[in-house]
């Protein structure tokens, strides 16, 4: 467009001079033409074939009549200027080329760095896992040298205990043989020194006879005359006793004093034995004690000693039972034991509820708790005894009334003795030892603890009732308390022989806390001996088993079987309840 305001206006229409010139119409050639002039026509005819000057034409007249114009200047400054900040722009353009070529180069470097550090990265890893590779080899290869030594070691052990049992086993034969050798020698030895025997007994037989014959001879004529030696002596003895009449008188008083002094032996004796018997021996009532005889004492001497520096153990020790029920026996343990300390009068107590809830269990507890000794007599043996009941029982007393640590009397089915007086019939001899029980507990004493137990307490005579400070109701233990038995006597027949290696019985199952509370829900009804047993009953169904196992199978079939036996026993109670409620019926 410069040319157009004049400016390189020479240079242009210079350039427009040079354009090649319309050929002429007719076709002709030029001054220069002839063979040239004819093939150079027919290509410029080919080349400005359809171009139309009017363009360059109208461009002209554009151009000279822009430099007749009077702003002709200032375009031609525009346009200088325009062509300036064209070749700014290119400059910039090259420039920002330069620079991102550049940016190129430096990205590129900055690639092949990260690929170099990259490669690097790769090649240090190959290196390491190539160490690793070659480390596990190594241990590999060690592992397999310890196998194979630890398999050479132990191919020369089995050779060498197989040449040590070859070689037992070929001295155990050579022993066996020499004692098979030893045993016939000796067979051999010892028939034909019966066959000795034999013969010379058959040979001297008719001499042993004749000797035996003649040495009766002469004994049967020895005792003869002794006989006769001794009837002479007592006889002339007797004749010269009975002559003297001082002799006869100093005889008969011997005699009578010593007929006297086996007398009075005989009966200081029985009086000593009775008294050390009330004293020190148990009575005949008591079934069982923890109280030591002195002979007792003297065979068991550590057992003594023990015993004397033994610390009181929680009363409630083993015994699972209902939290109030706890709290109250607790309080009655402790005041026990207070009571005993300050030598003050102990309470009579009585344990009522249905069998097997832990009263004979507890009162034993009690004892020991209390540094007292405990005495367990059922009233059932009362009766049989007739009328030495009277003096038994007297002996009772008399016994728990000597000891120096106090006697905790624990009378088990108290009612079979003490019923009523008044409605119950009963015999004489009954009667007399109920009244000798009841002076014997009139008062309260400081040398022993009356603790009665009863599953029917509404049968007692008045004046025992009137005997008694407190009455505690043992029941049935709930869900809760059998909860806890169970797993009490699981670990105690179960658990604890099989973690210390004493018992061959082991559990097969986990866990036992569910298990515990499965059956505690199935043992609805059942006392806590009845669970006590339970236990045992598990534990003798692993001993029976092959590998001592115990499944969980078998612990509910010993379960169900429990429960089955309970309400067995509840509906023959039932019908022998109602059995004597008919016939106290009939008697009224």
């Amino acid at each position: 467009m410069s040319w157009l305001f004049g400016v390189n206006k020479d240079t242009s229409f210079a350039n427009i001079a040079q354009l090649p010139t319309m050929p002429p119409a007719d076709g002709g050639g030029g001054a220069g033409g002839g063979d040239k002039g004819k093939g150079s026509g027919g290509d410029e005819k080919k080349v400005w074939q359809g171009f139309d000057p009017t363009g360059l034409e109208r461009a002209a007249a554009a151009a000279r009549e822009l430099d007749k114009s009077a702003n002709a200047k200032e375009a031609l400054g525009l346009a200088l200027k325009q062509e300036e900040t064209k070749h700014l722009e290119e400059k910039k353009q090259i420039k920002e080329f330069e620079a991102h070529v550049e940016q190129m180069k430096v990205d590129q470097i900055r690639a092949q760095g990260e690929e170099k550090r990259k490669t690097l990265g790769q090649e240090t890893k190959q290196h390491q896992e190539r160490a690793q590779y070659q480390d596990q080899l190594a241990r590999r290869r060690y592992e397999d040298q310890l196998k194979q030594q630890q398999m050479m070691n132990e191919e020369n052990l089995r050779k060498q205990e197989e040449s040590v049992n070859k070689q037992e086993s070929m001295r155990r034969k050579t022993i066996e043989y020499e004692a098979e050798l030893r045993h016939t020698n000796e067979m051999k030895k010892l028939e034909a020194e019966l066959r000795g025997k034999a013969k010379i007994e058959r040979e001297n037989r008719d001499l042993r006879n004749e000797q035996i014959r003649l040495q009766a001879k002469e004994y049967r004529e020895t005792v003869l005359q002794s006989i006769k030696t001794a009837g002479t002596v007592l006889g002339d003895g007797f004749k010269a006793f009975i002559s003297d009449w001082d002799k006869v008188s100093a005889t008969a008083a011997g005699l009578t004093l010593l007929a006297l002094g086996i007398y009075t032996a005989k009966m200081g004796t029985g009086i000593g034995a009775r008294y050390i018997e009330a004293r020190l021996g148990k009575p005949s009532l008591v079934r069982e004690t923890s109280r030591l005889t002195l002979l007792e004492g003297i065979k068991h001497p550590i057992k003594t000693t023990r015993r004397l520096f033994m610390k009181p153990e929680d009363a409630l020790k083993g015994i699972v039972l209902q939290p109030s029920l706890e709290e109250r026996l607790r309080e009655i343990a402790v005041a026990t034991r207070n009571t005993k300390r300050n030598r003050g009068l102990y309470r009579n107590l009585l344990f009522y509820g249905p069998p097997g809830t832990g009263k004979t269990l507890f009162a034993k507890s009690l004892s020991m708790h209390s540094g007292m000794d405990y005495a367990i007599m059922t009233g059932g043996d009362v009766a049989p005894m007739g009328k030495d009941g009277v003096t038994a029982m007297h002996k009772v007393f008399d016994w728990a009334s000597s000891s120096r640590r106090g006697v905790l009397l624990f009378v088990d089915e108290a009612d079979a003795f003490l019923r009523r007086r008044s409605s119950e019939v009963i015999s004489e001899d009954m009667r007399a030892t109920l009244n000798a029980f009841l002076y014997r507990t009139g008062e309260q004493s400081k040398k022993f603890m009356l603790v009665l137990a009863s599953n029917q307490p509404e049968q007692f005579d008045w004046a025992i009732n009137d005997r008694l400070d407190e009455m505690v109701n043992f029941d049935l233990p709930g869900l809760e308390e059998r909860e806890r038995m169970v797993y009490y006597y699981f670990d105690k027949y179960i658990l604890q022989p099989a973690t210390s290696g004493k018992s061959r019985v082991q559990g097969s199952t986990d866990d036992y806390g569910e298990k515990c509370k499965e059956i505690a829900g199935k043992t609805e009804g059942l006392s806590g001996r009845e669970i006590a047993k339970i236990g045992v009953a598990w534990q003798a169904s692993g001993y029976a088993s092959e590998d001592g196992m115990l499944t969980a199978e078998m612990i509910d079939a010993r379960v169900d079987e429990a429960v089955k036996q309970h309400k067995q026993k509840q509906s023959g109670r039932t019908v022998k309840m109602l059995g004597q409620a008919n016939s106290y019926r009939h008697m009224q």
